[in-house]
């Protein structure tokens, strides 16, 4: 995973336990769950577009 080890991994959760504190974890990992969401429906949505487009523009030529 990214060439992180579990050292590093429990470093960068510390710093984020101490800059935001222990009480707003849960609204980060929501929030972080909603924006992964949005984008994966987002991509999703827009595969089927892209083909069409480029079938469009295939015929134009």
């Amino acid at each position: 995973m990214f060439g992180l080890g579990t050292t590093e991994l429990l470093l960068i959760l510390l710093i984020v336990i101490l800059l935001f504190g222990a009480g707003k974890l849960p609204q980060l990992g929501a929030g972080l769950a909603k924006g992964i969401s949005n984008f994966r429906k987002t991509m999703k949505d827009d595969a089927p577009a892209e083909k069409m487009d480029s079938g469009a523009a295939d015929k134009k030529e």
